[in-house]
C-alpha cells in the first residue's frame, strides 16, 4: 500500500492519527448505514414483488373483462362510451425519507360522477360497467407500484454509492494512513536513535 507523501514529523503524525480516527469512525457509521439500508431494501423489494404480481394479475383480468364487454357491444358504442372520461384523477407527488434517501410519496384525489360511469346505464351492457369499475379500482395500486419501484431503484443506487465509500475507506484511505503513520514512527525512532548515538559520541570525546 502506497503511503502519503508527508514530512516525517511528530506534528504530522498527530494530524494523521486524528484523520485515521475520523476515518475509522466514518467507516463504522457508513457500514452500519449500509447494513440497515440493505435490510430496508429487502423489505421494500419483497413488497414490490408482491404488488407487481397482484397488479399484473388484476390488470390482465381487467383487460380480459374489457374484451368481453367489447365483444357483446357494438364497436361504435363501445368506443364512444369508453372514450368519455368519468374520473378526473390528480396525483400529488411528495417525498419521504428512507435512510436519508428522498423517495417519492404519491397520493391521488379523484373527481367523478356519482355512479362512477361515463355513460348512461341503458347505453351499454353490464360487462362494461364491471370493466370500468375494475379499471378505476386499479389506479391506486398502479400508483403505489410506481412509487415502490422508484424507491427500489433510488435505494439500490444509494446502496451502491455507499458501498463504494465503505470500500474506499476500508481498502484505500485507512491502510494508507496506517502505513504513513508507521513510516513516520519508524523515521522518528530512527532519528531518535541517531541523536542518542551522537550524544554518546560527544560525551565519549569529552571524557
Amino acid at each position: 500500500m502506497a503511503r502519503l507523501n508527508v514530512n516525517p514529523t511528530r506534528m504530522e503524525m498527530k494530524k494523521l492519527k486524528a484523520r485515521l480516527d475520523t476515518a475509522v469512525r466514518g467507516h463504522k457509521l457508513l457500514k452500519d448505514k449500509s447494513d440497515e439500508m440493505v435490510r430496508r431494501f429487502s423489505v421494500i423489494i419483497r413488497e414490490n414483488k408482491l404488488l407487481r404480481d397482484e397488479v399484473e394479475k388484476e390488470l390482465a383480468e381487467t383487460l380480459k373483462q374489457f374484451s368481453v364487454a367489447r365483444s357483446v357491444t357494438p364497436s361504435y358504442q363501445a368506443e364512444t362510451a369508453f372514450a368519455m372520461p368519468s374520473v378526473a384523477v390528480k396525483a400529488d407527488c411528495l417525498t419521504q425519507s428512507i435512510m436519508g434517501v428522498e423517495v417519492p410519496k404519491l397520493s391521488i384525489s379523484t373527481d367523478k360522477r356519482s355512479d362512477g360511469l361515463p355513460y348512461a346505464y341503458p347505453e351499454i351492457t353490464s360487462e362494461a360497467d364491471y370493466s370500468v369499475e375494475r379499471a378505476s379500482a386499479l389506479i391506486p395500486k398502479l400508483l403505489r407500484l410506481a412509487e415502490v419501484e422508484k424507491a427500489v431503484r433510488m435505494l439500490a443506487d444509494e446502496i451502491e454509492r455507499n458501498k463504494r465509500r465503505v470500500n474506499a475507506l476500508e481498502y484505500v484511505m485507512i491502510p494508507q494512513l496506517q502505513e504513513t503513520i508507521k513510516y513516520i514512527k519508524s523515521k522518528l525512532d530512527e532519528n531518535e536513535r541517531a541523536a542518542v548515538i551522537r550524544l554518546m559520541k560527544v560525551k565519549g570525546k569529552a571524557q
